[in-house]
């Protein structure tokens, strides 16, 4: 029963994430096993991106060592740039506008705004990579954008640049790895 009720629990998450339900974001912190779920979508959001990129590595042919290496790197980057995003976002609000909530509860909203790239696995498509791409990464922002105006409960303009600095920096340090690995496997 336990696990009916959790799969169901996490369908509901999944649906909130992905509709960017304010309401939820506001209240993520507060769920249980809130924490779990976050970090298991960032999982799933590396997972994909690093079985996407390492399909993508399949193209230069590399040895089984660079494939795997690809593969670890390009997921890793992930996990790094979601820390490195919530940490950005919390920093500057801690200097634009003390004081503010713990590094760790940011850490629940921000994760449920990676569900969308969960579905990085889809960039492979020939042709619709790019355009996939950009729309993930658009996605997340507004996910992003929506959980920093409710996990710092402030103003939508302040969240869109507390949000859009640190996914700058993400999105430029996720791309420099992705093109280091190719360049390396090339």
């Amino acid at each position: 029963m336990g696990q009916r009720h959790s799969i169901r629990w996490l369908r509901q998450v999944l649906a909130d994430a992905l509709t960017l339900n304010q309401d939820f974001y506001e209240h993520s912190h507060r769920y249980p096993a809130a924490t779990r779920y976050a970090r298991g979508i960032v999982g799933l959001a590396a997972l994909s991106h690093g079985l996407g990129s390492g399909l993508i590595l399949l193209l230069y042919q590399p040895s089984l060592l660079q494939l795997v290496g690809g593969i670890l790197v390009n997921g890793l980057s992930v996990v790094a740039g979601y820390y490195l995003w919530t940490y950005a976002i919390w920093k500057l609000d801690t200097y634009i506008a003390p004081p503010v909530p713990p590094y760790r509860e940011l850490l629940i909203p921000v994760g449920f705004a990676y569900t969308p790239q969960v579905l990085n696995l889809l960039t492979v498509i020939p042709l619709l990579g790019r355009p996939i791409t950009l729309a993930l990464a658009g996605w997340t922002l507004l996910g992003a954008i929506a959980a920093v105006r409710a996990g710092l409960n402030i103003g939508l303009v302040k969240a869109t640049l507390l949000a859009g600095v640190g996914f700058t920096l993400v999105q430029v340090g996720i791309g420099l790895v992705q093109a280091g690995v190719q360049n390396l496997v090339a």
